[in-house]
């Protein structure tokens, strides 16, 4: 959305915030911050028609529309100094050289999908550079690439893949409104993972600004900082304008099903034999679990289990597989679904039966939840007797969802140094434990009950999750693990949350980041530091 006020009126109607700001920050201009903008980006887009601070009657609409988690946007007290709505690469360049200048922060914000709101929240004064408007795509069939820029997001891409090929795809997250330029750079995956590998896996080249406001490719970047952008989390070396990614080829019929049963009907078992059958299934087939805590009637508390399936060919061959590998799951013909892939997106982000593929097109996200969201990956099979545990654990808490989702395939094949992601090999599933809730639940107000929820069944967990470290996806950011203050750097606190999120990758991303940026401008709570002398 565009601002429609010339630069003049940004001035004088942000004063009396700026003086405001200044006496907690001595080395903070805004009003040097504000007049620097225009002498660094094109003139022929003005970058006054991209600013929005705080007395701007859209300011904090905009604020809000991408804020995604309310446990975070309602219990911050901190409001950016300007909302940058860049409607150009060269606003994002003036954002960052302007504010390095003049002693901001900057936050870069795509969707708005961070788990603890990194994206859009800090301690310090601070800009959001806002990348929604930039979200082009340009796909190309013929060399089976697609240029992406960081503000589209999953659904678009899907969108716009389906709209010049039926037998094309790509593999990324099943929620449609998420930002590509902080879903990729932490990872991305979905359905395809075990076929195809990460969304990064894919990635064949980058645009990022450095904090010197250059745009840089992967040739002028190097190999190292390319390296690092993929899986490392953009947003600790540069920000992201486009990426250029690998088409995947999928069939023109793909087959889904969701097939659930309880503790009744045998779930313990079943889910003890998944974890042996799924991780070694062709890599055409991903089966996702997801227990959740029920009311069986008459309050009889119990938990059903969900196995959600994603082939890619078609029932007949499906159900084949299924009786000779996980005949014990009992999949019928009834239970499954045949469409296109494209559809397939639209099964898995649960949307009703017969959505039409222009929700894929709807860029926001609609039905904003509290939440609190951790992670795990496990190694080695959970015993039943942890099964249990899991179970009276979800029917305890009630009010929290798990997802599971298998590794092996393509995931075994990528050694853990090939990007920065580092969880590959070895590792039979991931985990995802999250809490959400509602105004009518308690709001704001409940969100230190509903926190310690989550660290409970994390805690739950411990004896059967990977340990030493005791690992963690950056895509689901949990500042439990560690972090930094907003405007602090200390290497060894970096180092606790590292090593989780990053393993023995973590000492080369931050030889990467004293190379790229060694002042640190780009950093957040979690981000990583330069190594230090």
């Amino acid at each position: 959305m565009k601002a429609l006020i010339s630069t003049l009126s940004i001035f004088s109607m942000f004063a009396l915030f700026s003086i405001s700001l200044v006496t907690s920050n001595d080395s903070v201009d805004f009003d040097s911050f504000l007049r620097c903008l225009p002498t660094h980006s094109n003139s022929s887009i003005p970058i006054a028609d991209a600013i929005l601070t705080p007395d701007n009657s859209s300011f904090e609409s905009i604020y809000q529309l991408r804020a995604n988690n309310l446990r975070i946007f309602l219990s911050t007290t901190s409001r950016p100094a300007a909302i940058i709505t860049a409607l150009h690469p060269s606003h994002a360049q003036a954002t960052v050289i302007c504010a390095k200048r003049h002693g901001l922060q900057v936050r870069i914000r795509s969707g708005g999908h961070d788990f603890e709101g990194l994206s859009y929240t800090s301690d310090v004064p601070f800009v959001i550079l806002d990348m929604f408007n930039l979200h082009s795509i340009d796909v190309d069939v013929a060399s089976e690439t697609a240029w992406v820029q960081s503000g589209a997001t999953t659904g678009e891409l899907y969108y716009r893949i389906a709209e010049k090929s039926n037998v094309h795809g790509f593999p990324s997250g099943v929620c449609t409104t998420l930002g590509i330029g902080g879903h990729f750079s932490g990872g991305g995956y979905g359905p395809l993972m075990r076929k195809y590998g990460l969304s990064i896996d894919n990635v064949i080249d980058a645009q990022l600004i450095d904090a010197n406001g250059r745009i840089l490719n992967r040739e002028s970047m190097g190999e190292d900082v390319f390296w690092a952008i993929r899986g490392g989390g953009t947003t600790s070396f540069g920000i992201i304008l486009s990426l250029r990614v690998k088409l995947v080829r999928v069939p023109p019929r793909v087959t889904v099903f969701t097939v659930p049963r309880t503790l009744e009907q045998g779930a313990t078992d079943l889910v003890y034999r998944w974890q042996q059958v799924a991780p070694n299934l062709p890599k055409d087939l991903f089966i996702r679990i997801q227990p959740q805590p029920i009311n069986n009637g008459r309050n009889n508390r119990t938990v059903r289990v969900l196995f959600i399936g994603h082939f890619l060919g078609q029932t007949d061959r499906l159900i084949q597989l299924m009786n000779t590998s996980f005949p014990e799951l009992g999949l019928q013909q009834s239970d499954c679904l045949e469409m296109s892939w494209v559809e397939s997106t639209i099964y898995w982000a649960e949307f009703p039966n017969g959505t039409t593929t222009d929700v894929l097109l709807d860029r926001v996200q609609v039905n904003r939840s509290f939440s609190k969201s951790k992670s795990d990956y496990y190694k080695a099979m959970i015993p039943k007797q942890g099964l249990e545990t899991l179970w009276e654990a979800l029917m305890d808490i009630e009010d929290i969802f798990v997802q599971m989702n298998p590794y092996g395939g393509r995931m075994e094949e990528i050694s853990e140094s090939e990007t920065a992601f580092a969880h590959r090999g070895g590792n039979l599933f991931m985990a995802l434990y999250g809490v959400t809730w509602s105004d009518s639940d308690g709001g704001i107000n409940a969100t230190a009950r509903y926190v310690e929820l989550s660290r409970r069944l994390y805690n739950a967990m411990a004896p059967y999750a990977s340990n030493n470290p005791r690992e963690a996806f950056l895509n689901y950011r949990d500042l439990d693990i560690g972090s930094n203050e907003s405007d602090e750097a200390d290497f060894e606190d970096a180092r606790e949350y590292g090593k989780k999120y990053f393993r023995n990758n973590f000492m080369r991303l931050g030889g990467v980041k004293d190379k790229i940026d060694p002042e640190n401008f780009f950093k957040n709570e979690q981000s990583i530091p330069p190594l230090p002398m």
